[in-house]
């Protein structure tokens, strides 16, 4: 009874293949691809330096007109 329930016997699966070679790049080839990634990485920013507040708002205390509003609590 106890080899009716055990898993049934399989050999491991076979290696994977090598991997391709790497193709090599020319020096110039290189220098553009850093040039383009320099370029995206500028555009992706954005506008994101020229917000000079942090999540939470202005850091100072003091509010234009002395009163309290909902919005600035």
């Amino acid at each position: 009874m106890g080899g009716m329930f055990s898993p049934p016997k399989s050999s491991p699966p076979p290696p994977p293949p090598p991997p391709p070679p790497m193709p090599e790049k020319s020096a110039t080839e290189v220098r553009a691809a850093e040039t383009e990634s320099r370029r995206r990485a500028a555009a992706a920013k954005g506008r994101s330096s020229t917000i000079l507040t942090g999540p939470t708002g202005v850091s100072d205390t003091g509010q234009a007109g002395g009163k309290k509003t909902l919005l600035g609590q």
